[in-house]
């Protein structure tokens, strides 16, 4: 038994979920392309985020704390499932978002995550941008301490090496879906943020040897900045399946070309590719993450990236709830 086997957990997730094709969206672009719903997760409405606080609340559990504390922009998909976890496992949560220079401001501060992290009975520290979130988190911490509360700081996004083994369950998922389908997928596709997600798939592959090259569609930063946050956290990650020092750097593909003006701001290709899986496979995606993941295969399938005929995998990570927050862009 490794390791990963060994770690503490939660049940927190609808799990496996499920690998649709999409039909006419395939049609569309000329490929075979295939959703895997990981915002079918469930809690809270679901998203990627469940299955790393899965591993995140096992690892809290074990500290004999009573409150979660974590950090995120206004309108954080981790930060309303971890609120949702919280209050699923008897925690005070206390979230510490930074405001997002250059979002619609409509609805931004009052609707989507925002308000379901208060339906949740979460405690919000909104703050500026460019406030240093984590240490403004650890602060907290020694602050809650004082008045006699025990705390545990979950990371940006869950993105720990702990959290990341909730994607290496979703690549065992994948291959073992792969299989019984017997379908090959060429390429995996998905928006890439604070690094969790894509980390914990390469180490799930590279452990069993599973060849799928993954491609991170960046949210934020540029393309080596976000390759070496995933190598980094990848690093970490293939030590708890027992696969440390392994050869990595080639492993690691990210593309910064479709962040735009910043992380939470949209661009016209995003709002495009929102309402072409909308409207033609009735697959709510988000402006913030999977619109953007979304706006780079479809780029990729008209620049060649992607060739014609090709199976491509897409992870759909959730967060359509932030897509009330954003109503004036369509």
């Amino acid at each position: 038994m490794s390791s990963f086997d060994q770690l503490p957990r939660v049940s927190l997730c609808h799990q496996p979920t499920p690998i649709e094709h999409m039909q006419r969206l395939s049609e569309h672009l000329g490929i075979n392309l295939y959703i895997k719903r990981d915002d079918c997760t469930g809690l809270a409405g679901g998203g990627n985020k469940t299955r790393k606080l899965e591993y995140l609340l096992g690892e809290a559990r074990g500290k004999d704390v009573d409150t979660l504390i974590t950090l995120g922009g206004i309108q954080s998909n981790h930060a309303r499932q971890t609120a949702a976890a919280a209050a699923k496992y008897g925690f005070n949560c206390e979230l510490v978002l930074e405001d997002v220079e250059g979002t619609v401001k409509q609805d931004y501060y009052g609707n989507g995550n925002v308000l379901l992290d208060k339906l949740f009975g979460a405690n919000i520290h909104r703050v500026d941008e460019g406030v240093d979130c984590l240490d403004y988190a650890y602060k907290l911490k020694a602050k809650l301490a004082n008045e006699g509360r025990k705390a545990f700081v979950i990371p940006l996004g869950g993105s720990s090496a702990v959290g990341s083994m909730g994607y290496v369950q979703c690549a065992n998922e994948i291959m073992a879906q792969s299989k019984s389908s017997d379908i090959h997928f060429d390429k995996l596709v998905l928006a890439t943020g604070s690094a969790g997600t894509q980390a914990g798939l390469l180490a799930g592959f590279k452990a069993t040897e599973f060849n799928l090259p993954v491609y991170g569609i960046c949210v934020s930063q540029d393309t080596q900045t976000k390759k070496e946050l995933v190598i980094s956290l990848l690093t970490e990650s293939l030590k708890l399946v027992g696969k440390g020092g392994a050869d990595i750097a080639d492993d690691v593909i990210t593309d910064g070309s479709y962040v735009g003006k910043g992380y939470g701001i949209h661009t016209q290709e995003v709002v495009d590719a929102i309402n072409l899986c909308a409207q033609l496979e009735g697959i709510l995606l988000d402006p913030v993450y999977t619109g953007k993941g979304m706006a780079g295969l479809i780029d990729y399938c008209q620049n060649g990236r992607i060739k014609k005929g090709e199976n491509v995998l897409f992870i759909h990570t959730g967060g359509s709830q932030g897509l009330f927050a954003y109503r004036e862009i369509f």
